[in-house]
């Protein structure tokens, strides 16, 4: 296994080495969030800013504007709050060709606390117009992650975590376009609807769930915005039911993208496995997990809640 954020880096380096434009910027924390690969690789090219995550992304503005490829780095909440004036006023609001990217999370940063744990980010992040949201699960497609990035020209936040997680897909097999999710398992009961870290635990209950002769179908969304909307469609006209699994605040993010699809197109039962509006705590990040409700039990209870409904 291996983590998302180390993966990141090593696919920033080789970027770097095809395309001269891309440059990176940190705010004092490329060690944790591996850019500091980049700085190594090109020091001409990385810039470490200090603790100031808003002047980084204002900065990441004037280079767009000058035609660079500006991927900015530090902790998700951070990037998410402190940062959040400049990258909605000067990156979204102009369309600026700048990839913001939040490494730690979900509860990854555990044992730093409620303070340091990204709950809010994707919401935050998504609801800036013309923002796009991705949140790969492993370290393939956080490598692809940032191909596809670099190759779409306006802003993207990509939200990265700090743990290793199990492998979802393998070098060979790691489809990843901007906008449309993977189907990983088909099923015919109910819908799965997962990203980040959560697509594994997602495949694991798949696994639980046939034992009880439920064939539930697997979706790794790992784009938020633009949310796959006629794959949601399709998926829950068949099944019938729909469960989404984020890391996340069910509030405005995974979840409500896919509600907001049903409710207009195909409504269904449905139910959200993620954070209930909660702040976390420190400790572990795995009994993080369980005690938030973000495990496989929770996604097989929330499975059978759903099928409950039909």
């Amino acid at each position: 296994m291996k983590a998302m954020r180390e993966a990141y880096g090593e696919a920033l380096v080789e970027l770097g080495k095809k395309n001269p434009q891309v440059v990176a910027l940190d705010a004092d924390v490329s060690g944790s969030t591996r850019s500091a690969l980049f700085g190594q690789a090109f020091p001409d090219r990385f810039f470490n800013v200090g603790i100031a995550e808003g002047n980084m992304a204002a900065m990441a503005a004037g280079f767009a504007l000058a035609d660079k490829i500006p991927f900015i780095n530090t902790f998700a909440f951070l990037m998410a709050v402190r940062a959040t004036d400049p990258i909605r006023s000067l990156i979204a609001y102009n369309k600026l060709n700048v990839k913001v990217v939040g490494a730690y999370g979900g509860f990854s940063d555990s044992y730093d606390g409620g303070s340091h744990q990204a709950i809010e980010d994707v919401a935050i992040m998504r609801s800036l117009p013309n923002m796009k949201v991705v949140v790969p699960c492993d370290e393939y497609s956080a490598r692809a992650s940032v191909e596809a990035l670099a190759e779409y020209h306006g802003p993207v936040y990509l939200r990265l975590s700090r743990n290793e997680v199990p492998p979802v897909y393998n070098e060979t097999n790691c489809p990843f376009v901007i906008g449309k999710g993977n189907v990983l398992a088909e099923g015919k009961n109910v819908t799965i609807i997962a990203n980040g870290h959560m697509v594994h635990l997602a495949m694991e209950a798949r696994k639980l769930l046939l034992a009880e002769g439920i064939d539930a179908e697997v979706i790794d969304m790992h784009t938020v915005k633009p949310i796959d909307s006629e794959l949601v469609i399709k998926s829950a006209a068949k099944t019938g039911a729909v469960v989404t699994a984020e890391e996340a605040n069910i509030i405005g993010g995974l979840g409500s993208a896919v509600a907001e699809v049903l409710v207009a197109n195909k409504p269904v039962p449905m139910e959200f496995v993620g954070v209930k509006d909660v702040f976390g705590e420190s400790g572990a990040y795995n009994q993080l997990l369980v005690k938030y409700g973000l495990d496989t039990p929770s996604i097989v209870e929330a499975v059978r809640r759903v099928i409950a409904k039909k």
